[in-house]
Protein backbone atom coordinates (compact mmCIF):
# COMPACT_ATOMS: atom_id res chain seq x y z
CA UNK A 1 0.00 0.00 0.00
CA UNK A 2 0.96 3.48 -0.13
CA UNK A 3 3.16 5.43 2.50
CA UNK A 4 0.06 8.05 3.19
CA UNK A 5 0.27 9.67 -0.13
CA UNK A 6 4.13 9.61 0.90
CA UNK A 7 6.32 8.33 -2.77
CA UNK A 8 7.68 5.29 -1.67
CA UNK A 9 12.11 5.07 -1.65
CA UNK A 10 14.16 2.30 -1.26
CA UNK A 11 14.62 2.93 2.29
CA UNK A 12 11.20 2.37 2.35
CA UNK A 13 11.57 -0.97 0.27
CA UNK A 14 14.26 -2.46 2.22
CA UNK A 15 12.62 -1.83 5.39
CA UNK A 16 9.25 -3.80 4.35
CA UNK A 17 11.50 -6.78 2.71
CA UNK A 18 13.91 -6.78 5.86
CA UNK A 19 16.74 -6.32 3.64
CA UNK A 20 19.63 -3.64 3.02
CA UNK A 21 18.79 -0.28 0.69
CA UNK A 22 21.99 -2.13 -1.33
CA UNK A 23 19.98 -5.74 -1.53
CA UNK A 24 16.99 -3.52 -3.08
CA UNK A 25 19.22 -2.26 -5.69
CA UNK A 26 20.94 -4.75 -6.57
CA UNK A 27 17.44 -6.39 -7.84
CA UNK A 28 16.26 -3.45 -9.41
CA UNK A 29 19.82 -3.19 -11.09
CA UNK A 30 20.69 -6.79 -11.81
CA UNK A 31 23.97 -5.89 -11.23
CA UNK A 32 24.90 -8.44 -8.44
CA UNK A 33 23.34 -12.00 -7.40
CA UNK A 34 20.28 -11.94 -4.81
CA UNK A 35 18.71 -15.03 -3.82
CA UNK A 36 15.49 -16.11 -5.09
CA UNK A 37 13.24 -15.50 -1.87
CA UNK A 38 15.17 -12.57 -1.18
CA UNK A 39 14.18 -11.35 -4.82
CA UNK A 40 10.31 -12.42 -4.09
CA UNK A 41 10.40 -10.56 -0.92
CA UNK A 42 11.74 -7.13 -2.55
CA UNK A 43 9.44 -7.68 -5.44
CA UNK A 44 6.26 -7.84 -3.11
CA UNK A 45 7.41 -4.85 -1.01
CA UNK A 46 7.89 -2.90 -4.20
CA UNK A 47 4.51 -3.78 -5.54
CA UNK A 48 2.78 -3.63 -1.60
CA UNK A 49 3.91 -0.02 -1.59
CA UNK A 50 3.74 1.13 -5.22
CA UNK A 51 7.61 2.06 -5.79
CA UNK A 52 8.01 3.11 -8.96
CA UNK A 53 12.08 3.55 -9.58
CA UNK A 54 13.89 6.11 -10.62
CA UNK A 55 15.07 5.92 -13.96
CA UNK A 56 16.93 9.22 -14.40
CA UNK A 57 19.15 7.94 -11.31
CA UNK A 58 19.04 4.96 -13.21
CA UNK A 59 20.16 6.10 -16.20
CA UNK A 60 22.89 8.19 -14.52
CA UNK A 61 24.22 4.96 -13.19
CA UNK A 62 24.09 2.84 -16.32
CA UNK A 63 24.27 5.60 -18.81
CA UNK A 64 21.61 3.38 -20.44
CA UNK A 65 18.53 5.48 -21.02
CA UNK A 66 16.88 2.46 -22.48
CA UNK A 67 16.08 5.31 -25.59
CA UNK A 68 15.61 5.19 -28.74
CA UNK A 69 14.89 7.93 -31.49
CA UNK A 70 13.82 8.16 -34.83
CA UNK A 71 13.47 11.45 -37.37
CA UNK A 72 11.01 10.59 -40.02
CA UNK A 73 8.57 12.76 -42.07
CA UNK A 74 6.04 9.48 -41.92
CA UNK A 75 4.09 10.78 -39.57
CA UNK A 76 3.05 14.27 -41.23
CA UNK A 77 2.32 12.53 -44.76
CA UNK A 78 -1.03 13.96 -46.52
CA UNK A 79 -2.98 10.31 -47.59
CA UNK A 80 -5.87 11.18 -49.85
CA UNK A 81 -7.75 7.85 -50.57
CA UNK A 82 -7.86 9.47 -54.52
CA UNK A 83 -4.42 10.56 -54.36
CA UNK A 84 -2.15 7.89 -53.15
CA UNK A 85 1.68 8.87 -53.46
CA UNK A 86 3.41 5.49 -53.02
CA UNK A 87 3.86 3.06 -50.44
CA UNK A 88 3.88 4.94 -47.12
CA UNK A 89 7.08 4.68 -44.86
CA UNK A 90 5.24 4.94 -41.98
CA UNK A 91 5.65 0.78 -42.25
CA UNK A 92 9.38 1.73 -42.01
CA UNK A 93 8.27 3.20 -38.56
CA UNK A 94 5.77 0.10 -37.38
CA UNK A 95 9.16 -1.63 -38.21
CA UNK A 96 11.59 -0.15 -36.29
CA UNK A 97 8.83 0.07 -33.30
CA UNK A 98 8.07 -3.85 -33.34
CA UNK A 99 11.57 -4.59 -32.88
CA UNK A 100 12.23 -1.60 -29.96
CA UNK A 101 9.59 -3.06 -28.45
CA UNK A 102 10.40 -6.85 -28.51
CA UNK A 103 13.71 -5.81 -27.20
CA UNK A 104 12.46 -3.48 -24.49
CA UNK A 105 13.46 -0.54 -25.66
CA UNK A 106 11.16 3.00 -25.78
CA UNK A 107 10.93 3.98 -29.36
CA UNK A 108 10.95 8.21 -29.48
CA UNK A 109 9.27 9.24 -32.79
CA UNK A 110 10.02 12.78 -34.21
CA UNK A 111 8.01 13.76 -37.51
CA UNK A 112 10.14 16.85 -39.70
CA UNK A 113 6.63 18.15 -41.04
CA UNK A 114 9.03 17.59 -44.42
CA UNK A 115 11.34 20.37 -43.30
CA UNK A 116 15.02 18.78 -43.68
CA UNK A 117 16.54 21.80 -41.74
CA UNK A 118 14.45 20.86 -38.84
CA UNK A 119 16.70 17.53 -38.38
CA UNK A 120 19.94 19.00 -36.67
CA UNK A 121 17.29 20.01 -33.84
CA UNK A 122 15.99 17.27 -33.56
CA UNK A 123 18.96 15.33 -33.25
CA UNK A 124 20.02 17.65 -30.44
CA UNK A 125 16.86 17.69 -28.48
CA UNK A 126 17.19 13.27 -28.90
CA UNK A 127 21.01 13.71 -27.75
CA UNK A 128 19.94 16.04 -24.36
CA UNK A 129 17.41 13.04 -23.25
CA UNK A 130 20.33 10.74 -24.00
CA UNK A 131 19.30 8.61 -26.11
CA UNK A 132 20.72 5.41 -27.16
CA UNK A 133 21.03 5.39 -31.02
CA UNK A 134 19.25 7.72 -33.53
CA UNK A 135 17.57 6.24 -36.63
CA UNK A 136 17.02 8.33 -39.32
CA UNK A 137 14.29 7.21 -41.81
CA UNK A 138 13.83 9.04 -45.43
CA UNK A 139 10.50 9.08 -47.54
CA UNK A 140 12.25 7.71 -50.46
CA UNK A 141 15.78 6.41 -51.39
CA UNK A 142 18.30 9.14 -51.54
CA UNK A 143 21.43 10.35 -50.32
CA UNK A 144 21.36 12.95 -47.29
CA UNK A 145 23.77 15.05 -45.49
CA UNK A 146 21.32 16.44 -42.48
CA UNK A 147 22.72 14.41 -39.87
CA UNK A 148 25.92 15.75 -37.93
CA UNK A 149 26.71 16.46 -34.33
CA UNK A 150 26.04 13.41 -32.89
CA UNK A 151 28.96 12.95 -30.86
CA UNK A 152 29.18 8.98 -30.07
CA UNK A 153 26.02 8.46 -30.18
CA UNK A 154 25.20 5.55 -32.74
CA UNK A 155 23.04 6.00 -36.23
CA UNK A 156 21.64 4.47 -38.57
CA UNK A 157 19.90 5.87 -41.34
CA UNK A 158 16.91 3.92 -43.49
CA UNK A 159 15.99 4.29 -46.82
CA UNK A 160 18.84 6.86 -47.36
CA UNK A 161 22.76 6.55 -47.38
CA UNK A 162 25.20 9.57 -46.93
CA UNK A 163 28.53 10.00 -48.16
CA UNK A 164 30.18 9.69 -44.54
CA UNK A 165 29.68 5.61 -44.94
CA UNK A 166 27.08 5.65 -41.71
CA UNK A 167 25.54 2.36 -41.40
CA UNK A 168 22.37 2.16 -44.15
CA UNK A 169 19.30 0.17 -44.91
CA UNK A 170 18.26 0.31 -48.24
CA UNK A 171 15.94 -1.04 -50.69
CA UNK A 172 17.47 -2.91 -53.17
CA UNK A 173 16.11 -1.73 -56.16
CA UNK A 174 18.31 -3.25 -59.00
CA UNK A 175 17.35 -6.75 -57.99
CA UNK A 176 13.68 -5.91 -57.04
CA UNK A 177 13.46 -4.70 -60.94
CA UNK A 178 15.80 -7.38 -62.29
CA UNK A 179 13.04 -10.36 -60.24
CA UNK A 180 10.14 -8.72 -61.36
CA UNK A 181 11.65 -8.57 -65.06
CA UNK A 182 13.04 -12.22 -65.11
CA UNK A 183 9.47 -13.77 -64.11
CA UNK A 184 7.86 -11.77 -67.18
CA UNK A 185 10.50 -13.17 -69.51
CA UNK A 186 10.20 -16.37 -68.01
CA UNK A 187 6.16 -16.17 -68.49
CA UNK A 188 6.77 -15.80 -72.01
CA UNK A 189 7.27 -12.10 -72.38
CA UNK A 190 10.23 -10.25 -74.76
CA UNK A 191 8.66 -7.20 -75.64
CA UNK A 192 8.91 -5.62 -72.18
CA UNK A 193 8.60 -1.59 -71.77
CA UNK A 194 9.99 0.46 -68.40
CA UNK A 195 7.99 3.08 -67.62
CA UNK A 196 10.68 5.07 -64.83
CA UNK A 197 10.09 7.94 -62.39
CA UNK A 198 12.06 11.26 -62.50
CA UNK A 199 15.94 9.84 -63.51
CA UNK A 200 16.95 12.42 -60.78
CA UNK A 201 16.10 9.82 -57.94
CA UNK A 202 18.97 7.28 -56.74
CA UNK A 203 16.06 4.40 -57.39
CA UNK A 204 15.50 4.91 -61.07
CA UNK A 205 19.01 4.41 -62.00
CA UNK A 206 19.47 1.20 -60.30
CA UNK A 207 16.19 -0.08 -61.47
CA UNK A 208 17.02 0.62 -64.94
CA UNK A 209 20.26 -1.47 -64.41
CA UNK A 210 18.27 -4.36 -63.32
CA UNK A 211 15.79 -4.18 -66.30
CA UNK A 212 18.56 -3.95 -68.31
CA UNK A 213 20.73 -6.93 -66.56
CA UNK A 214 17.46 -9.21 -66.91
CA UNK A 215 17.26 -8.77 -70.83
CA UNK A 216 21.15 -9.18 -71.07
CA UNK A 217 20.69 -12.85 -68.68
CA UNK A 218 18.21 -13.48 -71.07
CA UNK A 219 19.56 -12.84 -74.29
CA UNK A 220 17.57 -10.16 -75.03
CA UNK A 221 18.61 -7.19 -77.18
CA UNK A 222 18.09 -3.74 -74.70
CA UNK A 223 15.66 -1.52 -77.15
CA UNK A 224 16.51 1.88 -75.69
CA UNK A 225 12.77 3.17 -77.17
CA UNK A 226 11.08 0.57 -74.27
CA UNK A 227 12.78 2.44 -71.16
CA UNK A 228 11.07 5.94 -70.94
CA UNK A 229 10.81 8.69 -68.18
CA UNK A 230 7.05 8.90 -68.12
CA UNK A 231 7.40 11.08 -64.84
CA UNK A 232 9.72 14.00 -63.72
CA UNK A 233 8.78 15.02 -60.44
CA UNK A 234 8.75 13.00 -57.03
CA UNK A 235 5.49 14.35 -56.16
CA UNK A 236 2.40 14.04 -58.01
CA UNK A 237 1.36 13.06 -61.67
CA UNK A 238 3.06 14.17 -64.72
CA UNK A 239 0.06 12.71 -66.76
CA UNK A 240 1.37 14.25 -70.28
CA UNK A 241 4.93 12.44 -69.96
CA UNK A 242 2.61 9.08 -69.15
CA UNK A 243 0.02 9.59 -71.55
CA UNK A 244 3.21 10.45 -74.54
CA UNK A 245 4.87 7.53 -72.99
CA UNK A 246 2.17 4.93 -73.59
CA UNK A 247 1.54 6.52 -76.83
CA UNK A 248 5.16 5.96 -78.28
CA UNK A 249 5.18 2.46 -77.14
CA UNK A 250 2.35 1.66 -78.82
CA UNK A 251 2.90 3.29 -82.53
CA UNK A 252 6.35 1.05 -82.50
CA UNK A 253 6.44 -1.58 -85.12
CA UNK A 254 6.71 -4.34 -82.21
CA UNK A 255 4.97 -2.82 -79.54
CA UNK A 256 5.14 -4.14 -75.99
CA UNK A 257 3.15 -7.22 -75.03
CA UNK A 258 3.36 -5.88 -71.31
CA UNK A 259 4.66 -2.07 -69.43
CA UNK A 260 6.78 -1.90 -65.86
CA UNK A 261 5.85 0.88 -64.05
CA UNK A 262 7.83 3.01 -61.97
CA UNK A 263 5.44 2.71 -59.34
CA UNK A 264 2.08 1.50 -58.03
CA UNK A 265 0.78 4.68 -58.50
CA UNK A 266 1.92 5.06 -62.20
CA UNK A 267 0.43 1.58 -63.33
CA UNK A 268 -3.29 2.70 -61.72
CA UNK A 269 -3.06 6.12 -63.84
CA UNK A 270 -1.87 3.68 -66.68
CA UNK A 271 -4.79 1.66 -66.97
CA UNK A 272 -7.33 4.37 -67.51
CA UNK A 273 -5.03 5.32 -70.27
CA UNK A 274 -5.10 2.05 -72.06
CA UNK A 275 -8.47 1.42 -71.56
CA UNK A 276 -9.35 4.74 -72.96
CA UNK A 277 -7.76 3.53 -76.47
CA UNK A 278 -9.99 0.45 -76.26
CA UNK A 279 -7.10 -1.78 -75.05
CA UNK A 280 -8.19 -4.78 -72.29
CA UNK A 281 -5.31 -5.32 -69.41
CA UNK A 282 -4.04 -8.30 -69.63
CA UNK A 283 -5.28 -9.13 -72.92
CA UNK A 284 -4.07 -6.24 -74.85
CA UNK A 285 -0.91 -5.75 -72.72
CA UNK A 286 0.00 -6.64 -69.46
CA UNK A 287 0.83 -3.85 -66.53
CA UNK A 288 3.48 -4.71 -63.87
CA UNK A 289 4.33 -2.22 -61.00
CA UNK A 290 6.36 -1.46 -58.02
CA UNK A 291 6.05 -0.85 -54.73
CA UNK A 292 3.20 -3.45 -53.67
CA UNK A 293 0.86 -0.61 -52.31
CA UNK A 294 -2.21 -3.02 -51.59
CA UNK A 295 -4.32 0.19 -51.36
CA UNK A 296 -3.53 -0.10 -55.34
CA UNK A 297 -2.75 -3.54 -55.99
CA UNK A 298 -5.45 -5.36 -54.92
CA UNK A 299 -8.34 -2.61 -55.61
CA UNK A 300 -7.29 -2.76 -59.41
CA UNK A 301 -9.13 -4.90 -61.88
CA UNK A 302 -7.37 -6.68 -62.65
CA UNK A 303 -5.15 -7.06 -59.73
CA UNK A 304 -1.56 -5.92 -60.15
CA UNK A 305 1.68 -7.82 -60.43
CA UNK A 306 4.66 -5.84 -59.06
CA UNK A 307 7.44 -6.40 -56.74
CA UNK A 308 7.74 -5.35 -53.21
CA UNK A 309 9.45 -2.49 -52.01
CA UNK A 310 10.62 -4.22 -48.17
CA UNK A 311 9.77 -1.05 -46.05
CA UNK A 312 8.72 -3.23 -43.24
CA UNK A 313 11.73 -5.82 -43.28
CA UNK A 314 13.94 -2.38 -43.68
CA UNK A 315 12.16 -1.09 -40.34
CA UNK A 316 12.74 -4.33 -38.84
CA UNK A 317 16.67 -4.80 -39.99
CA UNK A 318 17.54 -0.94 -39.37
CA UNK A 319 16.51 -1.52 -35.58
CA UNK A 320 18.60 -4.67 -35.23
CA UNK A 321 21.25 -2.90 -36.70
CA UNK A 322 20.85 -0.02 -33.88
CA UNK A 323 20.62 -2.28 -31.33
CA UNK A 324 23.72 -4.16 -32.48
CA UNK A 325 25.57 -0.89 -32.16
CA UNK A 326 24.30 0.10 -28.62
CA UNK A 327 25.48 -3.24 -27.30
CA UNK A 328 28.88 -2.55 -28.72
CA UNK A 329 28.90 -4.60 -32.24
CA UNK A 330 30.80 -2.70 -35.19
CA UNK A 331 27.53 -1.74 -37.06
CA UNK A 332 30.17 -0.97 -40.60
CA UNK A 333 29.60 -2.74 -43.52
CA UNK A 334 31.20 -2.80 -46.64
CA UNK A 335 28.51 -0.67 -47.87
CA UNK A 336 24.62 -0.21 -47.28
CA UNK A 337 23.25 -3.11 -46.49
CA UNK A 338 21.02 -3.87 -49.51
CA UNK A 339 17.27 -5.41 -48.38
CA UNK A 340 15.15 -7.65 -51.39
CA UNK A 341 11.51 -7.38 -52.01
CA UNK A 342 9.59 -10.25 -53.37
CA UNK A 343 7.80 -10.55 -56.91
CA UNK A 344 3.71 -10.36 -55.92
CA UNK A 345 2.36 -11.99 -59.13
CA UNK A 346 -1.65 -11.30 -59.99
CA UNK A 347 -3.47 -11.56 -62.82
CA UNK A 348 -2.69 -7.78 -64.85
CA UNK A 349 0.30 -10.32 -66.48
CA UNK A 350 -0.79 -12.96 -68.65
CA UNK A 351 1.71 -15.70 -69.24
CA UNK A 352 2.45 -15.56 -73.16
CA UNK A 353 3.78 -19.72 -72.91
CA UNK A 354 2.93 -22.84 -71.25
CA UNK A 355 5.52 -22.88 -68.66
CA UNK A 356 3.63 -22.55 -65.34
CA UNK A 357 6.05 -23.18 -62.53
CA UNK A 358 8.68 -20.57 -64.63
CA UNK A 359 9.32 -17.97 -61.21
CA UNK A 360 11.04 -21.51 -59.20
CA UNK A 361 13.47 -21.69 -62.15
CA UNK A 362 14.46 -17.79 -62.28
CA UNK A 363 18.11 -17.88 -62.99
CA UNK A 364 20.67 -17.34 -60.03
CA UNK A 365 22.97 -14.15 -60.24
CA UNK A 366 25.54 -11.50 -58.30
CA UNK A 367 24.54 -8.48 -59.26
Amino acid sequence: MQLGGCVATIYDVARAAGVSPKTVSRVLNGDAPVGRDTRKAVEAAMSDLGYVPSNAARMMRSNRSGLVGLITGALSHKLEPMEPTGLPDLYIVQGIQKVMADNGKTLIIADTGGVSAKVPQLVRTFLQHRVEALIYAADYHKQVTQLSGVGGCPVVLVNCFDADGTPAILPDDERCQFDLVTDLIGSGHERIAHFTLDPEIVATGLRSKGYRKALEVAGIPYDGALEITARQTIEGDDGGLLRSALDSVLSLERPPSVICCGNDEMALRLYGLIRSQGLRIPEDVSVAGFDNYRTIVETLYPPLTTVELPYPAMGRRAAETALGMIKGESGQHAGPELVPGPVHWRSSVTALNSVTKFRSKRRSMSL
